[in-house]
């Protein structure tokens, strides 16, 4: 199983890779719309992926995302339909079909991250505690470097500026995953889960500062 996954891990990497640097290019020589449109096809293949080569092996990890992506799935409905944790806003076209004005994959992405946040701070040489809020604060930065690119990209849109509660939303959330990753001892691979966060935080970043 061991170089079963040592072989799968530079195929999907090299792949992470692609269709973001791929996105970030085209994006910038003036293929905005295109490459946005395919969001979901991106967002769908790192999920792909990420069950391909994280190990998903046990029914514990399956339910553990099954659960985060419920938990995401209905905060962001209470947040889109009655403004609440997140403030006022609502999602575009480009992320994809949608429940009740929120995407499935939203859901999908706070368990990703979730798992892959983990994974990558689980590996610091910090407290154990320490490393839950390290997990917790990735997904804050992510999101962060999202929002600034979110109403450009038609992902999201917020009434007026962002509000500091969504950014609290996120960490407790992401606390409480961070948690219960914790507690039932999930591991995965961390090469892996570090270069498809580094890839997404990249691409966010580079487009927070070169407007299309």
């Amino acid at each position: 199983m061991k170089q079963l996954n040592e072989m799968k891990r530079p195929l999907a990497i090299f792949l992470i890779w692609l269709f973001h640097v791929s996105a970030i290019i085209g994006v910038t020589i003036g293929h905005k719309d295109w490459f946005l449109s395919k969001t979901p096809m991106n967002l769908s293949l790192s999920l792909f992926l990420f069950f391909w080569v994280f190990s998903m092996d046990s029914i514990k990890k399956v339910l553990l995302f099954a659960l985060f992506f419920a938990m995401g799935m209905f905060a962001e409905w209470l947040g889109v339909n009655y403004q609440l944790l997140f403030g006022t806003y609502t999602y575009g076209a480009n992320f994809g079909p949608q429940l009740d004005g929120v995407p499935w994959l939203i859901g999908c992405f706070w368990a990703l991250l979730a798992f892959v946040s983990f994974t990558i701070a689980q590996k610091l040489p910090f407290h154990n505690y320490v490393k839950l809020v390290v997990g917790a604060v990735l997904m804050v930065l992510l999101d962060y470097l999202m929002e600034l690119n979110a109403p450009n990209f038609a992902f999201w849109e917020f009434e007026g500026t962002v509000p500091l509660k969504n950014y609290v939303t996120w960490f407790v959330l992401g606390f409480i995953m961070q948690l219960l990753l914790w507690l039932n001892k999930v591991d995965g691979d961390k090469i892996f889960s570090l270069n498809l966060y580094t890839a997404q935080f990249v691409f966010f970043l580079y487009f927070a500062f070169v407007r299309v």
